[in-house]
C-alpha cells in the first residue's frame, strides 16, 4: 500500500525558501514517477515538479529556477526545495505517485497522478 505524508510547510516572507518533504512507503523508487502539485481554495490544482524513474526532472514555467525536486532513494523521501518565493506561491502542497508505466513524469505533471498525500501548507506573505 503506498502511502505518502508532506511536512515542512510553513509561513515566509517573500523572497524567503521553504523545504517540503515527503515520506513515502510501499513505492518501489525505480517503477514510480513522483511529484509535488499545489492548489489555492477556488482554483485548480497545478503540478509543480515531478521527478521520473531514472532521476530526469519537469518544472511548471511558474516555478522553473526557483523550485527544484529531488528524491533520495535509500530513504524513500522526496524534497522539494523552493527559494525566492513569492506571495503567489502560496498553496496547500501534495506530494503524489504514480506508476512511470503509466505515462512519463511531464504527462503525469500535467494530468495527476494515482497517490497522493494530505498536503502541507505553505504561506508567503508579502
Amino acid at each position: 500500500q503506498v502511502q505518502l505524508e508532506e511536512s515542512g510547510g510553513g509561513s515566509v516572507q517573500a523572497g524567503g525558501s521553504l523545504r517540503l518533504t515527503c515520506a513515502a512507503s510501499g513505492i518501489t523508487a525505480n517503477r514510480y514517477c513522483m511529484g509535488w502539485f499545489r492548489q489555492v481554495p477556488g482554483k485548480e490544482r497545478e503540478g509543480v515538479a515531478a521527478i521520473d524513474s531514472d532521476g530526469s526532472t519537469t518544472y511548471s514555467d511558474s516555478v522553473k529556477v526557483r523550485f527544484t525536486i529531488s528524491q533520495d532513494n535509500a530513504k524513500s523521501t522526496l524534497y522539494l526545495q523552493m527559494n525566492s518565493l513569492k506571495p503567489e506561491d502560496s498553496a496547500m502542497y501534495y506530494c503524489a505517485a504514480a506508476r512511470c508505466a503509466i505515462a512519463p513524469a511531464r504527462t503525469l505533471l500535467e494530468y495527476g497522478m494515482n497517490y497522493w498525500g494530505k498536503g502541507t501548507l505553505g504561506t508567503v506573505s508579502s
